[in-house]
Parts: C-alpha cells; structure tokens; sequence
C-alpha cells in the first residue's frame, strides 16, 4: 500500500533541478505547495514528503519554510551518502539530523543512504552496519539505496556524467545486487535490518527486474519501500499500464512513491530537470496518481 507521497527527488540538487532557471527555488516552492494541495485534495490521512534534500542544508530547509511549503508538507526527508559523495563523515550522521531538527518540528525520514562498492565491496558492508548503527531508532524511516545495481548500458540520472569523473560511475554500484542478479556481502548484512531499514529502489519504465525485485525483497523481509512514479513517463505509450503493474507489484510493501521528472516538452528548457511551464501540471498528475493507486476511504460512523 501507499504509505506517503513524496514531492520531487533531490530538489537542492542540480542534477534534479536546475539552479539556473530557479536560483532561489521560487518556482519549486510554488509547485511544491501545488503538488502538496493536490494530493490532500485526494487524500487528507496520506503524509507529504518534501523530496529528500541533497545536500543536507538547514538552509534550504528555512527556504521552504519562509515560502509556507510546509503548510502543505508533513515531512521533511534528507538524503545522505558520505563514503561516496557528501563532503562530511559517515560518523556525522547524527549532527546533520540534528541540524534539520533545529530549523523544523516536522518529522524527519532519511529518505536514501547509501554506499556504493565502487572501490571495495568489503567497504560496503562496513558502510551498512555503520550506517544501521548510526540511524536505526533515530529516524522513524530509513531507505536503503538500493537494492540492485545500476545497468551499465542505463544512464545514470545526473546532468554532467563523466564530467563528475568517479562520482559519476559510482552511481552504479550502489545495489546489494550486482548487475547480474548474483548477492554481494553486504545483502546478508542488510537482511538483519531489513525490518527497520527498508530500501529504495527506482524501477525505470516497463523495467524487467520488477518481478525478481519483488521476490528479493519479501525473502529480505523487507517492509518498506521507496520508489518513483515519473510525469516524464506518465506520457510515453502504455504508461498506465506500466504504473498499474508495478504499484500491483509493489502492493505488499509500505510504499512512499516519489513523483518527480519534469517532461522535455513540459519544462522551461527541454530537460528533466527544468521546472515546468505551467506548476498546476505537475500537481494535476500527482492528484491523479494519488486518486488511482491511494485514494481517500470513507471512515465507517
């Protein structure tokens, strides 16, 4: 079932929206605030997420804030990779969660952690335990990134590839799976915290490993589950069969399904990452989404 719906993925990052359109995310909080009314519309009892930040920045948080985003948000959700990508510790954790707390009393979810085994699998599985040490208990909600590597022939979602030299090509190299299905010694690690620490995992359009992935996860016991449903998808042939088959697929999990990707012909420029033309757009396919795979059910007298 559909537990939350997240607005956006990464909305401080560059490789998911673009700072040169919206320096001051004016536009995002505007569609944001759309977004978030849309879904309440559909229904009032499902928690909005605030698409994970990255980096974790207080002073994104108190952006949002001043342009009244939270009056339509119930969670503020961050995401953290620090042995691949953030310029901190991976023994920081606990400081950068108290940094958003200090900016907000919404609760706190780390939507995406991560670590890739771009240099050694040994240092993923020490980045697992470390990682469960650190957050389990101290956030009602962990998001293990990911379940499967990236296909090498898949692009990577980021605007500047091999321009980010290594950073890029550790993109692929985060599941607990390799490319071939075959387990790597962090999966064993991960299944003692399957129960608290679920996973999140992107299925591109009509992805093969939907089944498979399913099979993985109820064999993990994992309860959890965040995943994407994209606007830029939603207009290719057969979407919605696709987006049926896989909320189906995914139904025995507590899912947060996150809606982002603006369409090429949808945005400012023709990129994923623009913001879009016209926001109500964008808010109109989360209302739609939400009344087909979460609608509101009437409370029995």
């Amino acid at each position: 079932m559909i537990e939350a719906a997240m607005i956006w993925n990464e909305p401080n990052n560059k490789s998911h929206w673009d700072p040169l359109i919206d320096p001051d995310w004016s536009r995002f909080a505007e569609m944001a605030i759309l977004a978030g009314r849309a879904i309440r519309a559909e229904n009032d009892r499902l928690p909005r997420a605030l698409g994970g930040m990255s980096p974790i920045d207080p002073g994104f948080v108190r952006n949002m804030a001043d342009r009244g985003v939270f009056n339509e948000i119930d969670v503020v959700a961050v995401h953290g990779f620090p042995l691949d990508w953030n310029l901190w510790t991976i023994h920081e954790w606990p400081e950068k969660l108290d940094e958003i707390r200090a900016v907000t009393s919404l609760p706190l979810w780390v939507s995406e952690v991560g670590v890739s085994s771009f240099g050694a699998e040994e240092v993923q599985a020490w980045g697992l335990e470390r990682t469960a040490a650190l957050l389990v208990g101290r956030v009602p909600r962990i998001h293990w990134y990911s379940l499967y590597d990236l296909p090498k022939a898949w692009p990577a979602t980021t605007r500047h590839k091999e321009a980010e030299g290594s950073s890029y090509y550790r993109h692929f190299h985060m599941g607990l799976l390799r490319e071939d299905g075959t387990p790597k010694p962090a999966l064993a690690l991960y299944e003692r915290h399957a129960a608290q620490m679920g996973l999140c995992q992107w299925f591109h359009f009509e992805d093969p490993r939907l089944d498979e992935a399913v099979g993985w996860m109820k064999r993990l016991g994992v309860k959890y589950l965040r995943t994407g449903l994209s606007w830029a998808d939603s207009f290719r042939p057969g979407a919605l069969d696709w987006f049926d088959r896989q909320m189906e697929a995914l139904a025995p999990f507590d899912v947060t399904v996150t809606f982002c990707f603006t369409p090429e012909h949808r945005g400012i420029e023709p990129h994923h990452t623009s913001p879009p033309i016209d926001p109500r757009e964008f808010a109109e396919f989360c209302g739609s989404m939400i009344r087909r795979y979460a609608p509101a059910r009437a409370v029995a007298a």
